[in-house]
């Protein structure tokens, strides 16, 4: 759904700045917290971690960081399951994940904590909370019950971009896009530096967030923030040539743009 012009259309290439990063935007930060998709057990849940951990840098960009920050819920996407969230634990479709966020809003992390796993879809499945059980013996686990109207936050205008000079300027525009990747053995054991590989038909498996771009020893790279942990990668991001060797990072990318609720 496009219903307003794109940066692309309205940004000259003169304007691009040669580098930006949403974590020194102006000397301030914007990127939200880091995710491991694999804790508390494996789950396959890339494109709900990619795609909100954009969304999410996006609102912290709409709000001039204002308090509290808004950490959006991957797992009430998993529970919302292939056909209304876009995928689950096994895998799914980063455009799914902003269909739903267009049609249904998505809570923060407060309100439904990410598991990494498939839970049913019910009356708990987007906000809940819980008390202690019956008796004063029994706290675990407890009563949980559903949270009426919690605070929820909607994608407007959403669709993909590809190719460096579009994707540079819908960063610049409006903050992280999420994109796919062919996650590589290579691309797995990632330790540091800018990391380039040939590989002849990359074959995309994996969605990161591409959240800037600059220059070093004359090399264009992307600067990435995936969802593995704070222990792999550069804390947890990684800088990716651009332009080519880049395992298909600049084919297949996505954004949507966030609705601040009222109040916020």
């Amino acid at each position: 759904m496009i219903t307003a012009p794109l940066p692309a259309d309205y940004i000259a290439d003169g304007d691009v700045p040669a580098s930006w990063d949403v974590r020194n935007v102006e000397n301030q930060s914007y990127a939200t917290w880091d995710k491991n998709q694999h804790i508390p057990q494996y789950c396959g849940s890339c494109w709900a971690q990619g795609t909100t951990s954009a969304l999410s840098d996006r609102i912290a960009l709409l709000r001039k960081n204002a308090w509290p920050q808004v950490n959006l819920a991957p797992q009430v996407l998993i529970n919302a399951g292939m056909l209304r969230g876009g995928g689950s634990c096994n895998g799914g479709n980063p455009a799914g994940a902003y269909r739903y966020a267009h049609a249904h809003g998505l809570p923060d992390q407060t309100c439904q904590a990410y598991q990494a796993k498939n839970l049913k879809w019910d009356d708990l499945a987007v906000c809940e909370n819980c008390a202690p059980g019956p008796t004063n013996a029994t706290f675990t686990p407890g009563v949980c019950s559903r949270e009426e109207s919690p605070p929820l936050w909607f994608v407007g205008d959403h669709g993909s971009v590809s190719g460096a000079d579009r994707m540079k300027k819908e960063i610049f525009a409006r903050g992280p896009i999420g994109c796919g990747i062919d996650a590589t053995n290579e691309f797995e054991a990632y330790g540091g530096g800018v990391f380039s590989q040939k590989k002849l038909l990359p074959r995309i498996n994996h969605e990161i967030s591409i959240a800037g771009w600059a220059s070093e020893d004359g090399v264009d790279y992307w600067v990435g923030r995936n969802s593995w942990g704070t222990y792999w990668g550069e804390d947890g991001w990684f800088r990716i040539k651009m332009g080519a060797d880049n395992l298909a990072v600049e084919t297949d990318c996505d954004w949507g743009v966030p609705i601040v609720p009222d109040g916020y």
